[in-house]
């Protein structure tokens, strides 16, 4: 077991929290680190005083405590979050309790990992055995979900848009999917019972979460920012009803049941709205997307690689509800009581400020021939931006306004599927015909280019669109003049504004005008690197799973490209040193050959006296010796001869001797 301190906190009450890094531990924990200790327990007359009056969000004054924040992390690699005092690395259940009795408030949140519940009903479990060594009350806050009431009946069956409320808890049915959450419910519910001043226990049923950096809806915000797809897709009909709440709204209530204690021990945490999943996905569509829907069969939805099992459950439930205890005895300041439809602007905020996704708009120019073109689509493919040219917007737009020009308004479904599509294009139809005659005759009058008042239109609508204002742009070669790019990035004022700011720098569009200006010379003396290098990092998502195993195998099948071509080079490069041994081998072999016979014919040459000396001088005294040796046979034969030759040797002179 380690524990991990962080900067000293002021005195307040210590709050356990699981999963301080996951999107929902992450987000209840920063907003409850900042909350004052009893703060909802005032009136809301009086909390909003306090709102308006200041923007500080936590106490200055050493008599206020705030909640003191510590936990789990889901990762062990994770980076301990700034608004905790202490995380945990833990080694054994014993450890782990050991930090569970040192905090009042134990808070379980078991929406986002199936593992958590075993761990959240052995925390309670181990809690409660020690009841009798608290020497004050412990809360321990469940975490749950609304999908515990997934197969629950309408409360009154004659009106089944009655919505479900807190009251209806026992009679709730779960969804076959999360029978090991309701069972966690019940069980943790129980032991709440016992002795209520020393262990008292909450279940707390969250809607589906959302806000920040997003929840279950991040599949479609995501689907929408990349602009990859026309269309997203609603699974099945789409009209089935989805209990939501933000995580600030969620975060809100676990802190009014840490101040209040209520008696109630089952509370259902969600705002008011009651949206179906079509109106969601369509509103996400339309504020972060293509504007546009496509329903696709429910099994369509089980070929995504990016939503678990858990998820397309959540997706598809339908249940009306209703937060009548929070309501009516809650302190909230709400942030999307609502819902998300009616917030989706400050969602969207939330979700860009959170994901750190800021489009990049980059404008390229420079003289023809000049690579810009090639250096603007390269920028598109590093940083995925929309590639902008004169021509393909044109184009485009004259495609997407004969689309809608050959449609009839009385073109809709039979399911109604599509109806506000084609009323919302309806209603624009002669505008459309009458922008798309006057683009083709203004090209026939200036032989095939468009003039300034509908290019510039044109690019404004362009620019203005979503794909171009979440990820961004880059713009090749246009404006090409001054009064180009006045027209196309001002904003538009009204006559009288315009009367006022004549002779002052005008105001322009935000949304559209460029980061980034790029003038690219005759001599290409930019380079895409160094361009990089002074935009800096991406501000779009990271690779996807996919794409990252794509490059991944790239990458593998270069190394395996690069291995081989190399044993092939090592080969051949041996192959000739082999060679090369050889053929310097058989050359020694033939002049060592050489040498030898010539060795041989010396040996030979030299030979010949010393033969001819032994056949007149040695070789006839020799045999006689044999002979004479032979006949007198002597003792040893050897000395004999010996003596025979050296006094009967013809070339010795004994009188001289």
């Amino acid at each position: 077991m380690a524990a991990m301190a962080a900067t000293e906190a002021p005195p307040g009450r210590r709050v356990f929290l699981n999963h301080l890094d996951s999107y929902c531990g992450r987000s209840i924990g920063q907003y409850l680190s900042s909350c004052v200790v009893g703060a909802t327990l005032g009136s809301p007359e009086e909390e909003e005083e306090d709102e308006n009056g200041s923007d500080v969000e936590v106490p200055t004054t050493s008599n206020e405590e705030i909640y003191e924040i510590v936990g789990t992390l889901s990762k062990p690699g994770s980076t301990n979050p700034r608004f905790a005092k202490e995380t945990y690395v833990v080694s054994s259940r014993e450890a782990l309790l050991s930090h569970l009795l040192e905090c009042e408030i134990v808070v379980y949140n078991i929406t986002e990992d199936v593992h958590q519940i075993e761990e959240a009903t052995w925390a309670a479990s181990a809690l409660h055995k020690k009841i009798e060594t608290f020497a004050k009350q412990k809360l321990f806050i469940l975490v749950s979900t609304i999908m515990t009431w997934g197969n629950t009946k309408p409360p009154d069956p004659e009106n089944p848009e009655t919505p479900l409320s807190d009251e209806d808890f026992r009679k709730r049915k779960s969804h076959p999917s999360f029978m090991d959450y309701i069972n966690a419910e019940k069980h943790i519910a129980k032991l709440g019972k016992t002795n209520k001043e020393k262990f008292s226990t909450y279940v707390v049923a969250s809607g589906h979460q959302y806000g920040a950096e997003e929840g279950l809806f991040h599949y479609f915000f995501k689907m929408c920012w990349l602009g990859e797809t026309p269309a997203i897709p609603v699974f099945g009909d789409g009209n089935n009803i989805i209990p939501t709440i933000h995580i600030c709204d969620l975060a809100a209530v676990l802190q009014n049941v840490a101040d209040h204690r209520p008696e109630f021990q089952y509370i259902l945490a969600v705002d008011t709205s009651m949206h179906t999943l079509e109106e969601l996905v369509k509103c996400i569509s339309k504020n972060v997307g293509p504007g546009k829907i496509e329903k696709v069969p429910k099994e369509n939805a089980f070929l995504s690689k990016e939503l678990t099992q858990m998820q397309l459950d959540m997706l598809f439930v339908n249940l009306r509800m209703e937060p009548t205890y929070v309501k009516e005895n809650f302190n909230i300041m709400w942030v999307a009581e609502a819902g998300l439809v009616e917030n989706i602007a400050q969602i969207v905020m939330e979700y860009k400020q959170t994901r750190g996704l800021l489009p990049l708009k980059v404008c390229i120019h420079g003289p023809p021939g000049s690579g810009k073109s090639t250096i603007a689509e390269e920028l598109c493919k590093h940083y995925k931006l929309h590639y902008i040219s004169i021509n393909e917007v044109i184009s485009e737009k004259i495609a997407d306004l004969e689309k809608i020009v050959a449609k009839e308004p009385d073109n809709v479904r039979a399911d109604g599927e599509g109806e506000d599509d084609v009323e919302e294009e309806g209603e624009n139809i002669e505008e459309a015909k009458e922008l798309l005659d006057g683009i083709k005759e203004n090209m026939k009058q200036n032989k095939g280019r468009l003039g300034d008042e509908y290019l510039i239109k044109v690019m404004t609508d362009k620019l203005m669109s979503m794909p171009c204002r979440n990820q961004g742009y880059v713009l090749d070669g246009f404006p090409e003049t001054y009064a180009q790019a006045m027209e196309l990035f001002k904003v538009e004022d009204d006559e009288e504004e315009e009367e006022e700011t004549k002779g002052k720098m005008p105001k322009f569009n935000k949304i559209i005008i460029p980061d980034v200006a790029v003038y690219e010379d005759s001599e290409n003396r930019l380079t895409v690197p160094k361009i990089i290098q002074k935009i800096g990092e991406p501000r779009n998502y990271g690779l996807t799973d996919e794409e990252k195993e794509v490059l991944e195998r790239q990458a593998a099948e270069e190394r395996l490209v690069k291995e081989a071509q190399e044993k092939a080079e090592q080969e051949r490069k041996e192959a000739e040193e082999r060679a090369e041994r050889m053929a310097r081998w058989e050359e020694w072999n033939k002049q060592l050959e050489e040498v030898k016979r010539q060795e041989q014919e010396l040996v030979e040459a030299q030979s010949i006296p010393l033969r001819n000396y032994l056949m007149k001088n040695v070789m006839p005294t020799l045999m006689q010796g044999i002979n004479e040796c032979c006949r007198i046979r002597p003792d040893d034969p050897v000395n004999f001869l010996a003596e025979y030759l050296f006094k009967n040797s013809p070339d010795i002179d004994w009188n001289k001797r």
